[in-house]
C-alpha cells in the first residue's frame, strides 16, 4: 500500500463508518460501473479484431491507477472489472441499442440513489467527494478492501477501516 493510498483511505473511512452505508456503496459502485461501461461496450475499436471496446480502453487508466495504489487490491478490482465488462458485452450482444440505453439509465439512477441513501440516511453525512473529489476513485478500493478484510486478509487495512478501528491520529507515521 502506498503512503498516498493510506492517507486517502484514512480520510475516506471517516465518511464511511456505518455498515449500511458501506453495503449501499458495494451495490452502488458495482451498478454504477456497469451502467458506465454498458453503452461504451457498444463501440468496438477498429484494428483490434473487433474484440476491444471503448469501455475497455477508458477503464484501463483507472485500473492502472488502482494497481499502482495497492497491487493486491488493484488486481482484485481488475478481475472484477473483467467480469463486469464481460457482463456488459453479453448484454450488448443480446439486447437492442435502445434497451442498452434504458438499462444504462436505470443502473446509473440506482447506483447514485444507493450512494445518496447511504450517506444521507445511514451515515448522516455528505459524501466524501464533496470535500475530496479524488475520493470518487477510492470507492472501489474501499469496497475491495472491506472484502479482503471480511475474508481475513490484509490486517494492515483492517487497522484502518474495520468498524472497531479508531480514527488514526494526526501524528501517525503513515498519516502525513
Amino acid at each position: 500500500m502506498t503512503a498516498y493510498f493510506r492517507r486517502q483511505l484514512i480520510d475516506y473511512v471517516e465518511y464511511h463508518r456505518d455498515p449500511w452505508n458501506c453495503a449501499a456503496h458495494v451495490f452502488g459502485i458495482i451498478v454504477l460501473f456497469l451502467g458506465a461501461v454498458l453503452p461504451l461496450t457498444m463501440l468496438r475499436l477498429p484494428g483490434f479484431g473487433g474484440h476491444v471496446t471503448l469501455a475497455m480502453l477508458l477503464a484501463l487508466p483507472v485500473l492502472i491507477y488502482w494497481l499502482a495504489l495497492d497491487p493486491a487490491l488493484g488486481l482484485a478490482i481488475l478481475c472484477s472489472a473483467i467480469a463486469l465488462l464481460s457482463i456488459a458485452a453479453a448484454i450488448v450482444a443480446n439486447v437492442s441499442a435502445p434497451a442498452v440505453w434504458a438499462l444504462t439509465v436505470v443502473l446509473v439512477v440506482l447506483g447514485i440513489a444507493a450512494q445518496v441513501v447511504g450517506h444521507s440516511v445511514f451515515e448522516r453525512r455528505k459524501a466524501s467527494m464533496a470535500d475530496h473529489p479524488a475520493h470518487f476513485l477510492l470507492g472501489p478500493m474501499f469496497v475491495m478492501a472491506k472484502l479482503f478484510i471480511a475474508f481475513g486478509f490484509r490486517h494492515d487495512l483492517a487497522a484502518i477501516i474495520s468498524p472497531g478501528a479508531e480514527p488514526v491520529p494526526a501524528g501517525y507515521p503513515g498519516n502525513r
